[in-house]
């Protein structure tokens, strides 16, 4: 399977933690930031307005160059066009997921442990988000505490991008990409701060991520 480009700054959205923005004015201010990749995570909702969101943050994320995926609901990235969809462990198969978006779309699965992120990989994932790598509020499930020396040896033995997330901000973000992460996943260290857009700027210039060229970024 040829490894697509996956971004390595995924802002996930949350209006749950805040109620100051809204998913899409969170997704603009990323995107100012520097982001590369802005996942939708809404865990209810109406679907038809989960659809009409999504839409709106798509096109927003299409005329930046930059990828669009919708966290869990492969029903309201099918809809909106999403560039992809990222699975839980709990969430549709990623091999039946990959037979309903093809093989162009971009497929993220969530691994605890390195047996899941191994399984992510041979279901036909293009990147394993894994974690929590530090302690976070941010999801009430989010498990038991990996830790970096972990986080290590699965990049070290998945040969894959691993998506770092849980806990992850400016202070600890040079340490993740350290132990071997392609790229981090936050919501709080930027959906919860006063100035999203210049905490996602801090983000990029703490994991040393180089800003690609204008029309590089898409996908």
């Amino acid at each position: 399977m040829e490894l697509k480009p996956i971004g390595r700054l995924h802002v996930l959205t949350d209006q749950e933690l805040q109620g100051r923005f809204t998913h899409l004015e969170l997704a603009e201010l990323a995107i100012a930031g520097g982001a590369d990749t802005i996942q939708f995570r809404q865990k209810n909702g109406c679907t038809r307005q989960l659809i009409e969101t999504a839409r709106q943050m798509r096109e927003t994320c299409a005329r930046a160059g930059v990828a669009f995926i919708v966290n869990d609901r492969l029903d309201v990235a099918l809809a909106c066009g999403a560039d992809g969809v990222h699975l839980g462990q709990d969430d549709f198969p990623i091999g039946l997921a990959r037979t309903w978006l093809g093989e162009e779309k971009i497929i993220g699965g969530s691994a605890a442990n390195l047996a899941e992120a191994l399984a992510c990989r041979e279901q036909g994932a293009d990147y394993v988000g894994f974690g929590p790598v530090f302690p976070t509020a941010s999801k009430d499930d989010a498990g038991p505490v990996s830790g970096l020396e972990t986080l290590s040896e699965v990049a070290r033995r998945l040969g894959m991008p691993v998506i770092a997330i849980g806990g992850i901000g400016k202070k600890n973000a040079a340490e993740v990409m350290g132990a071997g992460a392609h790229g981090i996943a936050v919501i709080s260290a930027v959906c919860c701060q006063p100035d999203p857009a210049e905490a996602t700027r801090r983000l990029v210039m703490a994991c040393g991520i180089k800003q690609n060229p204008p029309g590089l970024r898409g996908f």
